[in-house]
């Protein structure tokens, strides 16, 4: 299998004014480009895992051959993660979490403006590079959480519904230092009908 860089449903300038065109082009065309193409070549070496998915890499990691672990790791990782935040954003308005999830955000966090609180804390919180997500857990339950670098909860049998990248390629043009300023900017800009998709279809 030769991974290729998923398709974009919206313009680089799309997101403006939140999240700039420039940030978008490099963060995709480069940044991304560069994950999918170490994967590819990573692989290259073991051509009896060119038929398993790039989930199925994610979620047996201990059972790939030691030389390519890590590289199937951060770059798997780095694939993943990007194709799943292009796709919980969007340049649709007033996209909101659906009932059903709002139903389910309340009863975690106490209510929606704390789920977003403790998503931000998370956000904030990861030192240096990483991730902030919302996920289902095993037993199925809501939880926010924060990964590393490009590791992904997939990894840890954990199901993404929202994730936000923090590392500083993905907002240092426009906000330079203020990941704060960028996060809750980027809150203008997710795609909720995405996000109760994938809740609808997991936690059933």
């Amino acid at each position: 299998m030769i991974f290729t860089l998923p398709k974009l449903s919206y313009a680089f300038n799309a997101l403006e004014p939140y999240i700039d065109a420039q940030t978008m082009e490099i963060h995709y065309t480069k940044h991304h480009q560069t994950y999918v193409n170490n994967l590819n070549k990573a692989l290259e070496t073991h051509p009896e895992l060119e038929i398993i998915d790039l989930k199925s890499l994610l979620a047996n990691l201990n059972s790939l051959p030691s030389d390519i672990q890590t590289a199937v790791k951060n770059n798997a990782g780095g694939h993943y993660n990007h194709s799943f935040f292009w796709d919980v954003m969007t340049e649709e308005k007033n996209t909101k979490p659906s009932e059903k999830l709002n139903a389910a955000l309340i009863s975690t966090f106490g209510s929606f403006e704390d789920f977003k609180s403790e998503f931000t804390k998370a956000a904030m919180g990861r030192f240096g590079s990483g991730w902030a997500w919302l996920i289902l857990d095993e037993k199925q339950k809501l939880a926010v959480a924060s990964t590393a670098n490009q590791d992904c909860p997939i990894s840890e049998e954990k199901t993404p519904l929202l994730a936000l990248d923090v590392w500083e390629h993905a907002y240092y043009l426009k906000y330079q230092n203020r990941r704060n300023e960028y996060i809750e900017n980027w809150w203008n800009v997710v795609n909720w009908d995405k996000v109760n998709s994938l809740f609808s279809e997991d936690i059933n």
